[in-house]
């Protein structure tokens, strides 16, 4: 933690601290921001303030008071609930308006680790709460070298093991595949090259390829046919602290692809392509971004060749330790995420079409440095086609 650096950030946006609470490890942000033990034994409820001038100070129960001692700062101690309204009240002097992890109608819930009553406690003293979603952006989800680094290392082998299983099923077509065998060869080579994952793969046959979070069970699982569509999407990182995830959706054929289908694929890839120009332009030119505006770019593409309606979810993701990470979200769809798009910002570009017999995405990671941003890994230009 760099209290120096975060207390310019709350200067900048003029805020007078930034408040971290918890009870019952309910805010990992605050654990992984602070630096603090996640395995700390925490059953009471702590505070912690980060001021924009000054000495960071605490609030603690006297029976876990050490829960805090890894931070700079006084602790002040409570017990009854008197004490706790009384001590909150102490540490919030002198402020009239902070950040909490919290996120207006959970907009960002990635962000919305704050209950709603300790919200209205806080207000209840006379300070105004704002959510901290462009700090947990600036703080917790702006990858380091060495975590860029390990997503570039993790995306070489996931490309690879991709470009394996489109030849895995075409090897094995002619005497029947079916979708858990493909999605357990996948898993069987993440654990060969020491990556894991928090789920999936997706592999997606057909109709189950427009489902867009589709996973295979023995009881769903479709044989692969000449003739079928196939959708992948696999994530993965190193099984390691601090490592960052690669995400991508690739598409194929068995055998000639119709030209409905090339349509489709071709509508997608050209979305994709948009919003990756839209954030490298913007990088490129020093001119600020956020993330609804990506999504309009991928969007706009879609609807425009009138398939609108199958788009059902947003542009992309940030991608961090998790798949899913904290920071912007390509997204004007689900909801509308006006937070910047920063440097050391990963995240998924992944639009996609869904319609009742298959379903395309195509997904590229993309990351933003200082003065340009584009694409971490192989990128999809024609369906893939097997056998």
């Amino acid at each position: 933690m760099d209290v120096q650096r975060i207390q310019e950030a709350l200067r900048r946006e003029k805020l007078d601290g930034w408040l971290f609470f918890d009870h019952h490890h309910r805010d990992p942000l605050a654990y992984r921001i602070l630096g603090l033990n996640p395995a700390l034994h925490v059953t009471r409820r702590w505070y912690y303030l980060i001021p924009a001038k000054g000495d960071p100070r605490g609030l603690v129960h006297r029976i876990e008071r050490g829960v805090l001692d890894a931070l700079s700062g006084n602790k002040a101690r409570y017990s009854t609930w008197q004490e706790q309204q009384t001590g909150l009240e102490a540490l919030l002097s002198g402020t009239k308006r902070i950040a909490m992890q919290y996120s207006p109608r959970c907009a960002v819930p990635y962000v919305a680790m704050v209950d709603a009553g300790t919200v209205e406690a806080i207000r209840a003293t006379g300070v105004d709460v704002v959510t901290s979603a462009e700090l947990i952006q600036e703080f917790e989800a702006l990858l380091t070298a060495s975590q860029f680094e390990s997503h570039l290392e993790a995306g070489r082998i996931v490309d690879r093991i991709c470009a394996g299983a489109f030849r895995f099923i075409g090897d094995r077509i002619s005497s029947v595949v079916s979708e858990i065998e493909v999605q357990e060869w996948l898993l069987g080579e993440f654990r060969n090259a020491g990556l894991i994952t928090d789920s999936g793969p997706i592999v997606g046959v057909n109709a189950h390829s427009g489902d867009p979070h589709y996973e295979p069970t023995r009881e769903t699982s479709l044989a692969i046919h000449q003739g079928d569509f196939v959708l992948l999407d696999m994530w993965a990182k190193f099984d390691r602290p601090e490592a960052v995830y690669y995400d991508i959706t690739w598409t194929g054929f068995c055998g000639e692809a119709p030209e409905r289908v090339k349509e489709v694929f071709g509508i997608v890839r050209d979305a994709r392509d948009r919003a990756v120009k839209t954030v490298a332009a913007a990088v490129a030119a020093s001119r600020e971004l956020r993330g609804f505006e990506v999504d309009d770019a991928a969007r706009g593409h879609i609807q425009a060749h009138g398939f609108g309606d199958f788009f059902v979810h947003r542009t992309g993701h940030s991608i961090g330790t998790e798949v899913h990470g904290t920071g912007a979200n390509m997204d004007n769809f689900e909801t509308h995420d006006d937070r910047r798009i920063l440097p050391g910002s990963l995240f998924s570009v992944e639009p996609g079409i869904y319609l009742p017999d298959f379903g395309v995405r195509s997904e590229v990671n993309v990351f933003v440095k200082h003065n340009s941003a584009g694409t971490t890994g192989a990128v999809q230009r024609e369906l893939v086609r097997i056998g």
